[in-house]
């Protein structure tokens, strides 16, 4: 586990279930469906329960009837997770060509940006496009710690008093995605 304090967010590792989380949004590695899939994407559906899938669902059936887009973000009720929020976001998917870094770090920051709407205070991040996806786990944590440092520098607390997320943790599923998270954040 590693941390740092990038412009007053607490940023750290965890090796865990995300889950089991408990804090207030965990951001889900979503597929643009927003039916659910595998990996992380199956897990929060599996645990939030059938409350999530009926959110997604009207989603799906009112503002975005094509899917949620690459590098977008969404929010929904959490079902039965300890969280109260599920962020979706949709990570590019580097077996179909899609491997602009600019794209997956989109997925931190405009989860970051949902959260702040949401008023949440703290937010669990998977490993967005790592594994199925075929992103490099050094090549994502490099990617979304520097997405995370950019939006807390440019995105200090606003004045009337709104608050933004002060805890960001990276909740990895292995040994070396969280290795690859500790080293990324050494070098923040």
């Amino acid at each position: 586990m590693a941390e740092v304090l990038i412009s007053g967010v607490q940023v750290e590792t965890a090796l865990g279930d995300i889950t089991r989380e408990q804090v207030d949004a965990i951001v889900n590695a979503a597929s643009s469906s927003l039916l659910g899939g595998g990996g992380v994407d199956g897990a929060i559906h599996a645990a939030a329960g059938p409350a999530l899938l009926e959110e997604c669902r009207a989603l799906r059936a009112s503002t975005l009837p094509d899917g949620l887009p690459a590098g977008e973000a969404v929010a929904t009720g959490a079902g039965r997770l300890p969280a109260r929020w599920v962020i979706h976001t949709v990570g590019p998917d580097a077996r179909r060509g899609q491997t602009d870094p600019a794209l997956l770090a989109s997925c931190f920051t405009r989860s970051l940006e949902v959260a702040s709407g949401l008023g949440a205070r703290s937010v669990a991040f998977p490993a967005v496009s790592a594994g199925v996806f075929g992103w490099a786990a050094g090549e994502v944590a490099r990617v979304a710690v520097g997405a995370v440092r950019a939006w807390a520098e440019q995105s200090e607390p606003a004045d009337d008093g709104a608050p933004r997320p002060s805890l960001v943790r990276f909740v990895l599923f292995s040994e070396p995605l969280l290795t690859a998270f500790d080293k990324a954040l050494a070098t923040a």
